[in-house]
């Protein structure tokens, strides 16, 4: 179906691809990854023939239609419907000229390819597709222009799949999504019957639909069978059994190597130093296999506070004095972990403004600790940041009575480094405007965090470094995502967001998957087996009587591996800074006593952080057999 040969591409004179390979047979899903910059989107404008490679080929099957979502929405006075109907320019054309052909056996023809492309049925097609991506039987109706560039993003979307081409490029799109139309793009994505090349950061999409994984990285490309979960493994391996080849070929160099620059001005062994120098000569070094260091997030803790944090009574939120959501009765204690789930418009940011304070209550009240702070990061405040700023310079305003090193220092932490920190905020990556956000947002450590899509523009890793960022935050958590496996590692409960009001989701993230889609094939999901979606107020109440019970139970025990791991941390930069001293050689003829004492000092540290490491683990260990129990 695809081929790409050999391809080289530059930008700039940077090389982006360099002798780059790939072969996708027809009927294969290939999920393409690698890091952000790596040059991914800049392979599919290539294949798609927007870009041409300086050298190399690529080249598509004879005839085969190529399907990609284009960076420009469908807008104008045509409905939804009508919209993606267009999309299928085969049907389209066919249409139109049956409407003027006046050749009987012309109109036969049409009509049994008609027939053949199973036009009759495309209207139910294109619905079924529009209200799997989130618009309802009324919105299909409506104009383009009447919907948001988000939303006429997903239309675009619903184009390319009812178009059904061959080869169906896709970049990024669970990006348009919410988590129920992602979880509706991943099952008919497993089901699709062409050829899918597929560049996404969502684990789940790349664990459930590919069959092969692309991995785009030293700028080549190297295919993996599987999944992203199979990719990774096979990955290590790979690094592995490299560095150990590479290790004995170094070890091989050295010996030829010492060989020659032993006997090469001896006669009687100048034709064996020869030898050996065209064997050194043939040996095509292993090129070292390094992997980019990914920063983490830095979420700082916030000063304890005791439980809950927020309670709402009665609560009601809208918009111009109609609510949106009613009869809210909730409650977020200090180390919760919520994911808000429901279709987009049923009210998620509604109720995260209204626990972040940025909405008030429209009736009932919003009951909150005096010194409850919270940070609310949403997808839009990314166009808030102010462009020519620099990170630095948001440190040195939060930071005024700093001193420059110490401002650089916590930029640094936060992922701001060297001259990243002097970089325009216009100039840098969307992963990079994230990660400056949620620093500056939770700057001061707040006791609740709010997170409205955060993934959107992170690649894997810094997705997985912003997972474990939050696993070892002490503050609560409220998430809005699409990614499925943010919430199934982050969150221990789930919120509803459905019928202007919200309650708590007694199933997993797999069993709102599943009633997600049944609903969506017109089962019913009440004669599935499983745990109902809400229970009684009682039984919700009682569960989280004894929830409140639990983290009040193993409270002491988190903090107790807390201060562990701090203790510890503290013993080893105290053994850092201990080094550094006595590497100084000057110190032992300057001042012979006090590197004596801290050679001493040096000692003592390395039985203290032994034991530091062993209360560390038996803390850990009682906290997890607690929490197992």
């Amino acid at each position: 179906m695809l081929h790409i040969n050999e391809v080289t591409y530059r930008i700039d004179g940077r090389p982006l691809l360099e002798r780059a390979t790939l072969a996708i047979p027809a009927g294969r899903k290939v999920g393409l990854v690698g890091r952000n910059g790596s040059g991914k989107s800049t392979l599919l404008k290539l294949i798609r023939g927007e870009l041409q490679p300086e050298d190399g080929t690529i080249s598509l099957r004879r005839a085969a239609r190529l399907g990609h979502v284009a960076q420009e929405a469908p807008a104008g006075p045509a409905s939804l419907l009508d919209t993606v109907l267009a999309a299928d320019l085969e049907r389209a054309r066919l249409l139109a000229e049956a409407e003027t052909a006046s050749d009987p056996l012309r109109l036969a023809e049409i009509h049994t390819r008609l027939a053949d492309i199973d036009a009759h049925s495309a209207p139910a097609r294109a619905g079924k597709i529009l209200s799997g991506l989130g618009f309802s039987a009324a919105d299909q109706a409506r104009a383009c222009a009447e919907f948001s560039g988000g939303w006429r993003m997903r239309v675009a979307l619903a184009g390319v799949l009812f178009a059904a081409p061959d080869l169906l490029l896709l970049d990024e799109p669970s990006n348009y999504l919410d988590l129920e139309g992602t979880l509706w793009l991943t099952d008919y994505l497993k089901s699709y019957p062409y050829t899918v090349l597929l560049v996404s950061h969502d684990r789940e999409l790349l664990n459930a639909v590919p069959d092969t994984i692309a991995h785009l990285s030293e700028r080549r490309l190297f295919a993996y069978a599987g999944g992203f979960d199979s990719f990774e493994r096979q990955r290590a391996e790979r690094l592995t059994h490299t560095l150990a080849m590479k290790a004995r070929q170094d070890d091989e160099r050295r010996r030829l190597q010492a060989f020659v620059d032993r006997f090469r001005a001896k006669a009687s062994k100048a034709a064996q130093a020869q030898s050996r120098l065209k064997a050194l000569a043939r040996m095509e070094p292993i090129p070292d296999m390094v992997e980019e260091r990914l920063l983490p997030f830095r979420l700082p803790d916030p000063k304890p506070l005791a439980s809950p944090l927020v309670r709402l009574e009665g609560a009601a939120a809208g918009y111009d004095g109609k609510a949106v959501l009613s009869a809210l009765d909730l409650r977020l204690d200090a180390d919760d972990r919520i994911a808000l789930l429901g279709k987009n418009g049923n009210g998620k940011s509604t109720l995260a403004k209204l626990l972040a304070g940025r909405l008030a209550p429209l009736e009932g009240a919003v009951r909150k600790h005096k010194k409850t702070e919270i940070a609310y990061v949403a997808q839009h405040q990314l166009d808030e940041l102010d462009p020519g700023a620099t990170p630095y310079t948001y440190f040195e305003r939060l930071m005024p009575e700093a001193t420059i090193a110490q401002r650089r220092a916590r930029a640094a932490a936060c992922g701001f480094p060297a001259a990243l920190a002097d970089v325009a905020v216009a100039k840098l990556s969307g992963g990079e405007k994230a990660r400056l956000l949620l620093s500056v947002a939770t700057f001061g450590g707040p006791h609740l965090l709010i997170l409205d899509e955060p993934t959107n523009h992170l690649d894997i890793d810094a997705r997985g470094a912003l997972i474990e960022a939050l696993a070892t935050y002490q503050g609560a958590v409220v998430l809005i995502s699409h990614d499925v496996h943010l919430l199934e590692t982050t969150a221990d409960r789930l919120w509803l967001v459905a019928g202007g009001t919200v309650r708590p989701f007694e199933g997993d993230i797999g069993e709102y998957r599943r009633l997600v889609l049944e609903a969506e094939r017109g089962e019913d999901p009440s004669r599935a087996a499983g745990p109902p979606a809400a229970s009684s107020p009682a039984a919700r109440a009682a569960a989280r009587r004894d929830a409140a019970d639990r983290r009040a139970r193993l409270a002491p025990l988190k903090n107790a591996v807390s201060d562990a791991e701090k203790r510890h941390g503290t013993l080893l930069a105290e053994r850092r800074s201990l080094d550094a001293a006595l590497a100084d050689q000057s110190l032992y003829v300057r001042e012979p006593e006090r590197a004596r004492d801290l050679a001493r000092r040096r000692g003592e540290l390395d039985k203290a952080i032994a034991r530091a490491e062993e209360a560390w683990l038996a803390a850990a260990q009682a906290y997890e057999a607690a929490e197992a129990g």
